[in-house]
C-alpha cells in the first residue's frame, strides 16, 4: 500500500493516473495535509481502523502542504522508533538544493522532483515503485504505542 500526502487534487489525480498507466496495482491512500498524514500514521481519529488504514509500504510526501509541511511530517516520523524505518520518498515540485539537503538531513530515503512531462512522471513512478517495493527489502514498521492519558490531580 502507498500513502500519498499531497494537498493538490490535480497532483493526486496525476499520481493515480501514472500508477494505473504504469500497471502498478497497489492500493493508494491519500491525505491532504501534514496533520492528516501524522494522524494516519499514528492511527488516530478516522484512521484508527488499522484494517481499513494499514501502515504503508511506501510513503510519498509532498513538502508544501498546509497545517504541517512535509519537513515537519518527516521529522515527526523519524522521531518515532517504530515508524522511523518507514520508506519515505519526498515527491515535490521543489528543485531547490536547500530543500533537497534538508529533506535528506531529516531522513528522507529519496528526493524526487515531480517532472512536468506526464510520461516522464509515469516512468519515474514506475522505476521508483519497482525499486522500493520489489527490489529493496522492507523494514519492520509499526505504529507508535498509544500514549496513556495524563492523570489529573
Amino acid at each position: 500500500m502507498i500513502l500519498l500526502a499531497d494537498d493538490r487534487d490535480d497532483d493526486v489525480q496525476i499520481v493515480r493516473r501514472a500508477l494505473q498507466m504504469a500497471g502498478i496495482d497497489l492500493p493508494l491512500q491519500v491525505v491532504s495535509d501534514g496533520e492528516e498524514a501524522i494522524a494516519y500514521l499514528n492511527g488516530e481519529g478516522k484512521f484508527a481502523n488499522r484494517a481499513e488504514y494499514p501502515l504503508p509500504d511506501l510513503f510519498l510526501l509532498d513538502l508544501k502542504m498546509p497545517l504541517k509541511n512535509g519537513f515537519e511530517v518527516l521529522q515527526w516520523v523519524r522521531r518515532h522508533p517504530t515508524l522511523a524505518p518507514l520508506r519515505t520518498i519526498v515527491l515535490t515540485t521543489s528543485d531547490q538544493m536547500r530543500d533537497v539537503n534538508r529533506a535528506y538531513a531529516l531522513g528522507a530515503n529519496s528526493f524526487l522532483t515531480k517532472p512536468l512531462d506526464f510520461l516522464d512522471f509515469r516512468d519515474t513512478l514506475q522505476v521508483m515503485i519497482n525499486y522500493w517495493l520489489t527490489k529493496a527489502r522492507a523494514p519492520d514498521v509499526s505504529r507508535p504505542p498509544r500514549q496513556k492519558p495524563k492523570a489529573t490531580s
